[in-house]
């Protein structure tokens, strides 16, 4: 006589039982892995703008530091009466059309300028400076190493570089006036120039202050502004991510002028913007030019 094997299955309980701990293992899983890719989106997104900022600064600077130069002349025994062209200039100069010593290169044009609230064809910042020849080695030729900010290498005997906000891209223009986008997601873009009293210099007790383009100090009372009492640039930034965030009530950030954002509030930001990381990004640069005062 042979002896059925006894079978067991899990009973209706054991089976919900396992049921409810699997689903609570996923849920916790699935919760884990939304925080994780939060908090990457979020070290994402700030990675990101630094790399723009990083990127924009060193186009920038390099433009705003170059602004204003001139060819100089090293040749010891150049004769007082040699007459004066492009490629044949004696310095970096301080005045406030740094070209109005070329009278073929109409209109004169100022080494740095600015607009506090550009309007349509405007810059916020318009930089120039003379785009000379040098000699290349090994090959002997002559060659301008020079580059505008879209790294464009023009024939003009300026070079130009023209900044502006325009849906929130950061755009600039070039020798060929055709703006083209730099970087995108900046809220803002804002300039100061650090400027000088030729009184003060004079004096013996130079100063330096901050001021927007509307401040610099006129070249006569009523008059327009000396832009060659600029000796230097700020520029302020403001990016922001494309990660939405689940971030607190009230949360801010410091803009450029200083005050705080409220970035989870519809009503100090526009919707695409609220309840993104925002980072503000400054850097001041010196014009190479400007160098004497008064």
């Amino acid at each position: 006589m042979c002896t059925r094997p006894l079978q067991r299955g899990v009973t209706l309980i054991e089976l919900m039982i396992g049921i409810a701990i699997g689903l609570m293992t996923i849920v916790v899983a699935m919760g884990a892995m939304m925080v994780s890719r939060g908090v990457s989106g979020t070290i994402t997104d700030a990675s990101q703008l630094q790399q723009q900022a990083s990127y924009v600064f060193r186009v920038m600077g390099q433009q705003i530091r170059q602004s204003g130069s001139m060819r100089l002349n090293l040749a010891a025994n150049k004769a007082a009466t040699d007459p004066v062209e492009v490629d044949d200039v004696v310095a970096f100069s301080p005045n406030t059309e740094i070209y109005s010593a070329f009278p073929d290169i109409p209109p004169t044009i100022p080494s740095v300028a600015g607009k506090d609230a550009p309007s349509a064809g405007e810059y916020k910042l318009s930089l120039a400076y003379q785009n000379y020849q040098e000699q290349s080695f090994p090959s002997g030729t002559n060659i301008s190493f020079f580059r505008d900010c879209l790294g464009d290498q023009p024939s003009a005997t300026i070079i130009q570089s023209q900044f502006v906000l325009d849906n929130g891209e950061l755009r600039c223009a070039g020798s060929d006036n055709v703006p083209q986008s730099l970087i995108r997601n900046v809220a803002d873009f804002q300039v100061r120039y650090l400027v000088q009293s030729r009184a003060a210099a004079i004096s013996g007790l130079p100063t330096i202050q901050y001021v927007d383009a509307a401040n610099v100090p006129p070249i006569a009372a009523g008059g327009s502004p000396d832009w060659s009492s600029v000796f230097g640039v700020e520029v302020c930034l403001v990016l922001y991510g494309d990660e939405p965030i689940d971030m607190p009530a009230g949360s801010t950030y410091i803009g450029c002028d200083g005050t705080a954002v409220n970035m989870s509030s519809t009503g100090a930001l526009a919707a695409a913007r609220k309840n993104r990381l925002h980072m503000t990004f400054r850097s001041v640069y010196q014009l190479r030019s400007q160098g004497l005062a008064g």
